[in-house]
């Protein structure tokens, strides 16, 4: 339904704080901002709840939201030359918790580097120093324990498998023997290694940011949740947001923000927003005959993503690895309806059940790739399926030279955006792929995997750069981390659009607190960072009196 079908407009709400997505950062900053009980807070989330048990049995979410776009909004590249011509997959999670309720629950803080890069950039406040304190309030870890760099008070819980697979043993091992040693918290003080995931579950229950952040304090008076609100634009009186305006349940309505207008729509919703808003690019905006409120040429720039290559092995080892098979569905059921009494078994994996991390050049202190062990067959994101069991590495780049732009394919707010990643795009990526892939072979070909291993679905020869490359092309897509298209800056950087306090420069009243902020990606899984960041612009925002009534500076 267009702008122009919708019913008349409700009568508009006024709030202190609106917030714009229910996802991971946008949870933890409704979540924080709402301890002050004269700040009146309210989510506008496109998707649903997400508070059903599908949502918290971890195997079974993610093939809900895989096949059957469950939670989904399920995106599509433009078609990428890297790719020869074949269109990538993004998975974005729809409701509250955004992708953290559909994800593979991988807990990664990242490497200390990746935050002090940040604030040698420009952003003041963003180092290691500054949110290594906001990453261990965020957590109660139930992997380590309480050290000095990793929490037990916090609302985000953090635990392993509760039946993990044997193979996870073989891939720590074999990892070993090609020299990336055992390392008992990847989250502590060094990364580079290999070791079990650390998941965002409890007790065999998949723990999204909305159930660690929002559930506890829906009671709170000054805390308001509307789902299946689909935002159309800010609004603005001169260069001030003051509200927005959206559709729900068919009908036009309009939040008004007494303070300000936060987005928290993610990597790809926030600078839709704001190109809908009219602040963007020129051209962009004159493309679609939206009209300018400010012009910002960052928006939509800067995009940025984990790019990864899979090999997937066939196993006979039913015990050990998921499948299509007659015995696969028995086990599988069986487990579901154990879950519910035991929260153990199959259906408690993440899938991607060990995690290790290396520097293609041997600088391990700053790993640029990521090795994740799957113990299923995740051919194109679960979505061609094979009859067998088997079991499947990624092999991901952590640090991309490449990179795309998200822009409008529509001013209607339901069109998808146009996503170009433009994979592959710097020869350094291939070069870098190439690398990890040789390493990644070799350690699924080495003995402790001689127990597990039948053969590879898609061939490859390691010895040859021809066939390296050519294996890339065709078997790489996202790893889920798409960042930076409303990159944190100074003013004096042409293709900022936040300050290091969130605020869209040039306007008031306005900020964007989500993975789109960030100026370049972080070593790892970015779901952790994502709940740090609005961490982070709630202690910004909490600085100063009356839930951030007035301007203040970063911390």
């Amino acid at each position: 339904m267009t702008q122009a079908k919708l019913s008349a407009v409700a009568s508009a709400t006024t709030v202190d704080v609106l917030i714009v997505g229910g996802g991971s950062s946008g949870s933890a900053l409704a979540a924080r901002l709402s301890e002050d009980s004269s700040c009146q807070v309210m989510v506008l989330e496109a998707g649903g709840k997400n508070a059903d048990k599908l949502t918290h049995i971890p195997l079974l979410s993610i093939a809900l939201a895989s096949v059957f776009k469950l939670r989904n909004w399920a995106y599509e590249t433009v078609p990428q030359l890297g790719f020869r011509g074949r269109r990538g997959y993004q998975p974005r999670g729809k409701g509250l918790g955004g992708s953290s309720a559909v994800n593979a629950m991988v807990y990664t803080r990242g490497n200390p580097a990746d935050y002090d890069r940040w604030e040698a950039m420009g952003n003041p406040g963003w180092g290691w120093k500054s949110l290594a304190p906001l990453f261990k309030a965020s957590e109660t870890n139930h992997c380590v324990g309480e050290t000095n760099l990793r929490g037990v008070h916090g609302p985000l819980q953090v635990s392993y498998l509760p039946s993990p697979s044997s193979m996870n043993e073989a891939f720590h091992e074999a990892c070993a023997l090609q020299g990336i040693p055992r390392n008992p918290d990847y989250n502590g003080a060094q990364q580079f290694g290999v070791g079990s995931s650390q998941t965002t579950t409890l007790h065999g229950e998949r723990f999204s940011a909305s159930r660690a952040y929002l559930e506890p304090n829906l009671h709170r008076p000054n805390l308001r949740i509307e789902t299946g609100c689909l935002v159309h634009r800010v609004l603005f009186e001169g260069k001030r947001a003051v509200g927005v305006e959206f559709e729900q349940a068919g009908m036009r309505r309009i939040v008004r923000a007494r303070r300000e207008v936060v987005l928290c729509a993610g990597a790809f919703g926030s600078p839709a927003v704001l190109l809908r808003s009219g602040v963007g690019p020129k051209a962009e905006l004159d493309r679609h005959g939206i009209p300018m409120v400010h012009e910002l040429p960052g928006v939509g720039e800067n995009l940025q993503d984990h790019l990864s290559t899979v090999l997937i092995y066939y196993s006979d080892r039913k015990d050990a690895a998921v499948g299509f098979s007659l015995r696969g569905f028995w086990d599988n059921g069986v487990d579901v309806i154990r879950w519910f009494f035991s929260r153990k078994g199959r259906v408690t994996s993440n899938v991607s059940e060990s995690q290790a991390f290396f520097h293609t050049e041997g600088r391990n202190e700053h790993p640029n790739i990521q090795l994740a062990m799957c113990i299923g067959m995740v051919d194109d994101h679960l979505r061609k399926p094979h009859w067998g069991h088997g079991y499947t590495l990624h092999v991901t780049l952590m640090h991309p030279e490449s990179r795309g732009t998200v822009r409008l394919a529509s001013i209607d707010p339901k069109a998808d955006p146009e996503i170009d990643f433009r994979y592959l795009d710097k020869p350094a990526d291939m070069a870098r792929l190439k690398t990890a892939l040789r390493k990644g072979y070799e350690i699924m070909e080495s003995a402790p995997f001689d127990a597990y291993r039948d053969r590879l679905l898609y061939p490859l020869d390691p010895s040859s750069d021809a066939s390296l490359e050519s294996f890339i092309r065709d078997n790489s897509d996202t790893e889920y981390h798409p960042v930076g298209t409303c990159k944190m800056g100074p003013a004096s950087d042409p293709m900022a659009v936040v300050d290091a306090s969130l605020r869209v420069h040039g306007l008031e009243g306005l900020r964007v607190v989500d993975a789109s902020i960030m100026p370049t990606i972080s070593t790892g899984n970015t779901n952790a960072i994502c709940v740090v960041i609005g961490e982070r612009a709630a202690q910004i925002m909490k600085a100063k009196a009356e839930c951030g009534h007035r301007e203040e500076l970063a911390a």
